[in-house]
């Protein structure tokens, strides 16, 4: 189900886009990792406090801009007033945090996307509902993939659209039962990413 995303291996994915040069899931990193050559990016997607999906790592935006609190706590008209490039570099200023759909509209008929649902939580705020009906609405079905650390975020995600390919983010920490993929027939996961030292300690 992926041979479209992965038409050869390796893949050269840019986390947060191409980080090292810009600030970290914003425009100006996705399309600087798009003139590297990069083959995809990934992003982190969380909701503002009126329901809005908009790509952020961190559960604040403290590190990455001149603003403070959680994201969730912000609308996006609060968010879109914040500072998102200076804390990188004085050429960044003035960089905002974008909306998924800011992106999508950017950068997805050019290079494929790994959206990660940044939620931990069980509790429902809409995020895999607000994702998935923007991929419908922009048809982009067969441009992204959906990952998350938590199970049931990608699992509700591929009940609401099972067309769309979803990964489960594992880590040296992540419980037995997930690392090693024992849900993975109910999960119908198309991929799984484990981190790299995972990897390593099976002799890969």
């Amino acid at each position: 189900m992926l041979d479209h995303l992965y038409p050869h291996t390796p893949q050269i994915i840019a986390h947060r886009g191409a980080s090292a040069a810009a600030p970290e899931n914003t425009l100006a990193a996705f399309n600087l990792a798009i003139e590297f050559g990069a083959d995809a990016v990934e992003l982190d997607v969380d909701m503002t406090r009126d329901g809005v999906p908009i790509v952020i790592h961190d559960d604040t935006v403290d590190r990455t801009t001149d603003g403070h609190g959680a994201a969730a706590s912000l609308t996006l008209s609060e968010i879109k007033r914040l500072d998102a490039g200076s804390w990188k570099d004085a050429k960044f200023a003035g960089e905002r945090i974008p909306t998924l759909a800011e992106v999508f509209e950017a950068i997805a008929k050019k290079i494929w996307i790994n959206v990660e649902l940044k939620k931990m939580s069980l509790k429902d705020n809409g995020l895999e509902e607000a994702v998935v009906r923007l991929i419908q609405k922009m048809n982009l079905r067969d441009r992204v993939i959906l990952s998350s650390f938590n199970p049931f975020a990608i699992r509700k995600a591929k009940k609401i659209d099972p067309s769309i390919p979803i990964a489960l983010l594992t880590t040296g920490k992540t419980p037995l039962y997930l690392r090693e993929a024992w849900l993975e027939p109910l999960l119908s996961l198309e991929a799984r990413h484990p981190q790299q030292a995972q990897l390593k300690a099976k002799g890969m």
